[in-house]
């Protein structure tokens, strides 16, 4: 039994029931009218389940069946399930971009939870967008609350190869490019490389989120390594849905888990994993909605101390998210690396999370690695800054080849997606290995929204030479499954005049990782005389949710949050009046 703090009638949900007036009866009629009970509501913890299930989410596939096994749990321990449905962002089939509207579905997470009659809240994500929009919106109404993970997905297979989504895709797509496989072979790898419901297998962005969800505290031990299809996800659900219940009498809220070392130790467990480069933009801008300033800088000082020691693609290269869970998960990790966490921060569990990884163990030390044998001896990302990026940008050495961690060469220079689209596979393009391939107007207003743009292709003509990796420059973002020697997040972004619009090609970059340094090799005076001519930039919309993204969104190393849903912009919303 938990230890309660409240009575039933401190309980949000009595605001709306317990009244003897008729704004109350009007509540009691209408839910009595869906077939319930006094019984069903009365004295109970309410829990909303904010389920962002759709038919056109496929990692999210199997949520229609889990939210009934979290109900069961809140049943169980007391309480009365609702399960509110919220946007569903499927990284694969939304366009422009989800991230776009990842600050939507913060939006309709915080507005569904503070209108209806709550006490406390399942989360229920794990494409890419949808913790991060889950988790800000959560924590912006801060209200019991535990997340989640939907999990990962089964290992691929082709020819008895491991497939993994996202570097697969990239690798063999190349492939077909130079000529290596034919189209059926490609068929054959569309139907084997997603083999099961759950989210991208590779240390994509998805897993990477789920992972630093679980890091900061917001699931329970262990929750984000259990592949989707695993007996144990639907054990961990109908849990979570018990401890909801129990974290409402305790009055555990996101404000007590949420602290700044519960994000210090997300950010070290991130560089440990060899995260996506979009957690940095996440991770901002969930720790500005919980009040603490995190920045590049603590990411730069958390890449100089922690090593990468995940041996899951797409930094490493054999296993997947399916071996790490059976190497122990992500408790298992963070034993290894608890010298840089803070063991004393408080989670949804009600103990430490020194307290929930006391008993973890790593059963395989080549996927989960030693610290004195690490993947890569720095952390996943490496935080760049210099003339062409003022603001910073971003990059994962572990995950793209060790000669271009030091490399000067030509940009060749793109305005945009469909220009390089039509460009790169031609076989005639002035290109070298040594050029240093540049997207612009890709960035949060640019693009519009920061699209996943920032793999750029290596140039069919190179490809066919068995190149495979060259420098790439953009203000795009990349999805977490990919690799290669991408520089991303440029801030500030072309679009809104930032340095990178300045380029020309055959202008010489250096990048200097070991020294954070990227430089343009131009004139400041010469770099003045072409800001004069730079045009006024065409807004990207006149009308609806893209006119109001373009006024408010803030750049990448701001976390791309909305301006007036930072926690700093004003006081706490008051709870909904019931007259």
């Amino acid at each position: 039994m938990t230890s309660k703090t409240k009575k039933p009638e401190d309980l949000r949900s009595a605001r709306w029931f317990s009244p003897d007036d008729l704004r109350g009866f009007g509540h009691r009629s209408r839910i009595m009218q869906m077939g319930y009970a006094p019984e069903d509501w009365s004295g109970r913890p309410v829990i909303a389940i904010i389920n962002t299930w759709s038919d056109i989410n496929p990692c999210h596939a199997h949520f229609k069946q889990r939210v009934e096994d979290v109900k069961r749990g809140v049943f169980q321990a007391g309480g009365f399930p609702i399960e509110l449905p919220a946007i569903s962002l499927s990284e694969n089939f939304v366009k422009p971009t989800t991230m776009l509207y990842r600050n939507m579905l913060a939006m309709d997470t915080e507005e569904l939870i503070r209108s209806h009659p709550v006490d406390g809240v399942v989360l229920m994500g794990g494409c890419d967008k949808t913790t991060p929009g889950l988790l800000l919106g959560a924590t912006s109404v801060n209200l019991p609350s535990i997340y989640i993970p939907a999990g990962p997905m089964l290992r691929g297979n082709w020819k008895g190869k491991v497939l993994g989504s996202g570097s697969d895709a990239w690798k063999y797509w190349d492939e077909r490019r130079a000529g290596n496989i034919t189209k059926e072979d490609w068929v054959e790898v569309e139907g084997g490389i997603a083999r099961s419901h759950g989210h991208c297998m590779t240390m994509g962005t998805a897993s990477t989120m789920t992972a630093i969800a679980e890091s900061i505290g917001m699931t329970l031990p262990g929750a984000s390594s259990i592949p989707a299809p695993d007996v144990n996800h639907i054990r961990m659900c109908a849990e979570s849905g018990r401890r909801a219940v129990e974290m409402v009498w305790e009055d555990l809220t996101p404000d007590k888990i949420q602290t700044r070392p519960a994000y210090e130790n997300a950010i070290a467990v991130a560089m440990a994993m060899g995260c996506s480069t979009n957690a940095v933009i996440h991770l901002i801008a969930m720790a500005r909605r919980a009040g603490h300033d995190i920045g590049l800088d603590d990411f730069e000082i958390a890449s100089r101390k922690v090593p990468v020691i995940a041996n899951v693609r797409p930094s490493g290269a054999a296993y997947l998210m399916e071996d790490f869970y059976f190497a122990g998960g992500l408790p298992a990790l963070m034993t290894r690396i608890r010298g840089h966490l803070h063991l004393d921060c408080l989670t949804v569990t009600g103990k430490t999370l020194g307290d929930n990884i006391a008993r973890a163990e790593v059963y395989n030390d080549d996927v989960i690695r030693t610290l004195d044998n690490a993947i890569y001896e720095e952390g996943a990302l490496a935080v760049l800054k210099g003339n062409l990026a003022p603001d910073g940008c971003v990059m994962k050495p572990s995950a793209c080849e060790p000669r271009l961690r030091r490399h000067s060469g030509p940009a060749l220079v793109f305005d945009d997606y469909p220009s390089m689209k039509a460009a790169i596979d031609d076989d005639d393009l002035d290109v070298t290995a040594d050029h240093i391939l540049v997207l612009r107007n890709a960035g949060p207003q640019g693009g519009p929204g920061m699209p996943e743009w920032g793999m750029l292709p290596i140039p069919k003509k190179l490809v066919k030479q068995g190149v495979r990796d060259m420098l790439r420059v953009s203000d795009a973002r990349m999805s977490g499954t990919s690799y290669g020697a991408c520089i991303l997040h440029v801030s500030p972004e072309a679009h809104v005049g930032g340095p990178l619009a300045l380029v020309r090609t055959g202008d010489i970059i250096t990048v200097d990782i070991p020294a954070r340094r990227i430089t343009l090799e131009v004139s400041d005076e010469e770099l003045a005389m072409r800001r004069a001519l730079l045009p006024e930039p065409k807004p990207r919309f006149e009308r609806g949710y893209g006119w109001m993204f373009s006024r408010h969104i803030r750049q990448a190393h701001e976390g791309c949050d909305f301006d007036f849903l930072e926690t700093s912009h004003g006081a706490p919303v008051a709870e909904p009046d019931i007259f």
